[in-house]
């Protein structure tokens, strides 16, 4: 009888323990960063809706976008598509294929982060969607083939089956419609027939891009400039480098740590290069993210 209410009661903390490490319906299991730093943005899984069917359009269609709109922009084998941010920010994923290329686009507004990685992981081509769940602010996207939860910033698996496993970085372009349109007349923009009934012709998150105050509390590092400071991020030899935008656009053109960037203070575009002149990925982030996935990074100064 002693036996049978012991195993009964290790029973219930093993139910316990998998209850507390399942969140939004994922099981934390080979957990890579601290538990209490997850946090649940708001919506639940799939609350914001991954793109998986983009469809695209000519430039001159594309009558909802605006001068002074950001886009994200992608080439690969001679086709050219930008991805506008006002589109973005109503769902954060876009699984996309692009000349036989599986690509991921990426957006978190609370960051400001727009990035673009390889969706081929593990010999797998993978679908993402968005967990509801955050990282230091960051979003937390799954892939629907393992679940296992990836951060955007950290570029990695945090948690399941890859937990560990790196995601591709790939260059992309994020600059003014305007000069997009200047730049890649032939290209294809994302169409709103997202399958998701939105107010692309808003302005969401205005009233926090407007503001100083972070939404999600993160480990402050460095306090060298503002929480909301833009920066431009590269990650070059395992280190990374931070270019203020307010610097660069008294400049233009920096050299740090190895790494030649090049900013067009019209076209808001960062380009950055190697010794060798390969191109790098960039990212336009607020510092308070940047700072906290990489709090080892350097800081350029004129």
């Amino acid at each position: 009888m002693k036996l049978i209410t012991i195993t009964a009661i290790a029973a219930s903390l093993t139910s316990l323990v998998i209850a507390q490490d399942t969140v939004n319906g994922f099981k934390l299991t080979d957990l890579r960063i601290d538990r209490e730093a997850i946090k649940s943005g708001g919506p639940p899984r799939n609350g914001i809706p991954s793109i998986d069917a983009p469809k695209f359009i000519a430039p001159d269609k594309a009558d909802f976008m605006r001068d002074d709109d950001i886009v994200l922009s992608f080439t690969h084998d001679g086709t050219t598509r930008a991805y506008p941010l006002r589109i973005l920010v109503w769902h954060e994923i876009v699984n996309e294929t692009i000349n036989g290329k599986p690509t991921l686009v990426t957006y978190c507004p609370l960051c400001g982060t727009a990035m673009i990685f390889d969706r081929k992981v593990g010999g797998k081509v993978r679908t993402f969607g968005v967990s509801g769940m955050l990282y230091q602010s960051d979003v937390l996207m799954y892939d629907r083939e393992d679940e296992s939860l990836w951060s955007q910033l950290k570029m990695e698996a945090v948690s399941g089956p890859l937990s560990g496993t790196k995601l591709e970085w790939l260059p992309s372009e994020h600059l003014t419609w305007k000069a997009w349109k200047a730049k890649y007349p032939k290209g294809e923009v994302l169409s709103t027939e997202a399958g998701h009934q939105r107010n692309y012709l808003g302005h969401a998150y205005a009233s926090y891009f407007g503001s100083p105050n972070v939404m999600f509390p993160v480990p402050k590092h460095r306090d060298e400039l503002l929480d909301k400071a833009w920066v431009v991020g590269v990650v070059h030899q395992g280190r990374a480098v931070a270019f203020p935008i307010t610097r660069l656009e008294q400049t233009n053109e920096a050299e740090h740590a190895g790494v030649h960037l090049k900013f067009d203070p019209v076209s808001r575009l960062a380009t950055a290069t190697d010794a060798k002149g390969n191109e790098l990925p960039t990212v336009t982030v607020f510092w308070f993210a940047w700072q906290a996935f990489y709090p080892q990074t350097t800081l350029w100064k004129p």
